[in-house]
């Protein structure tokens, strides 16, 4: 049930009471980064306590070099290529360069809602190659999973998964230990935590010292979490709570579990801001092969992510606000953006634009 305004101004005022400092508190899940824009969590919060992006919008977190191999691949006459809407807009190393814009000059590229709806593409087209792009961390990945068992037991053979399937794990280990990190705790994506549990976060405690709150998505979720984090933080007591116990167990879904082991394996894969992670990524495994587009197209790309003016990368490692990037509002804007900050409908630029939460 929604709080009322005697609610919320008693949860924020226990959490400026608590307050021992600065705090820069990130969360890693786009849908917490739109919610809290939305509902303004940040101009109801004590100035001390900042709240920042992390990598956890998929789309924005692939970087432009592999985006660039996708604009290639889009150019052969005899592939459809297949993806979710925000995938279409989001710009390679070229401005404006976009699977948008190469299916406006002519490329068979078609937006999806599922997975599975890209089998079908495939099954309604066999004179065609469908390629879906899986992006995703592991909340859609056992979708994705589903797909490709589905295509294996339906014999749909000119179907192929690009997997850029992301794990949050890895991501966030080398985002603590890069240089000039300074976070004081994470609310941990709530959705993730539904497949791993919420057991998946623990290594945040108990290997770095740093609390963490799994959360939901309502406003009352979020200010719960943070009120959660900076009493950890007053108390000096790091440790992982489960706040969104209304979907999240401590072991998650194991049926999901089970689909990820017989599809995927971790390997190692490239991240925008972060660079190349080992065991970051999920590639099918070799039993799969022949739905591997990676293998099937024998697709290359350089694995040094090429200049840019655009500053998602910072945004998305909590460098950089939105309103901070040169761009943001002018240059880079929803209808002609530069970044996929800007274009995903869970980037922290498209958050701050659509609702002015342009905290410096």
């Amino acid at each position: 049930m929604p709080w009322d305004k005697a609610q919320t101004a008693r949860v924020l005022e226990a959490i400026r009471a608590l307050v021992p400092r600065e705090l820069r508190l990130m969360e890693v899940c786009g849908t917490h980064t739109m919610a809290i824009a939305a509902a303004g969590i940040k101009s109801l919060l004590p100035e001390e306590v900042r709240l920042l992006s992390g990598p956890g919008c998929p789309v924005c977190v692939t970087p432009p070099q592999v985006i660039d191999a996708v604009l290639r691949l889009s150019g052969e006459k005899d592939i459809i290529i297949a993806s979710y809407g925000d995938m279409l807009r989001v710009p390679g190393s070229r401005a404006g360069d976009s699977l948008m814009r190469r299916r406006a000059l002519g490329a068979q590229v078609e937006t999806v809602y599922s997975p599975v709806d890209a089998v079908a593409l495939a099954q309604r087209h066999p004179e065609k190659q469908v390629v879906f792009l899986g992006v995703g961390f592991e909340t859609t990945a056992p979708g994705t999973a589903a797909a490709v068992l589905t295509a294996r037991e339906q014999g749909v053979k000119n179907f192929t998964l690009w997997s850029m399937l992301k794990l949050v794990e890895p991501a966030l280990r080398a985002l603590i230990s890069s240089e000039g990190f300074r976070v004081d705790g994470f609310l941990c994506p709530g959705h993730v935590a539904t497949i791993i549990g919420a057991k998946g976060f623990r290594f945040l405690p108990e290997e770095y010292g740093l609390p963490a709150v799994v959360a939901g998505f309502e406003p009352e979720d979020i200010l719960t979490a943070v009120y959660k984090l900076v009493r950890q933080l007053a108390e000096a007591k790091p440790r992982l709570e489960n706040e969104y116990t209304r979907a999240v167990s401590e072991d998650g879904n194991r049926l999901a579990q089970g689909m990820l082991a017989r599809c995927f394996a971790p390997r190692f894969d490239l991240w925008r801001g972060l660079g190349g992670i080992e065991g970051s990524g999920l590639g099918l495994r070799e039993e799969l092969r022949d739905f591997d587009a990676e293998r099937r197209f024998a697709i290359r790309y350089d694995t040094s992510e090429p200049p840019t003016a655009c500053r998602c990368g910072e945004v998305i490692t909590g460098r950089l606000s939105p309103a901070r990037c040169p761009l943001f509002g002018g240059r880079c804007t929803p209808e002609d953006p530069v970044g996929p900050c800007m274009v995903s409908s869970e980037g922290a630029c498209a958050a701050a634009w659509k609702y002015m939460d342009v905290q410096p």
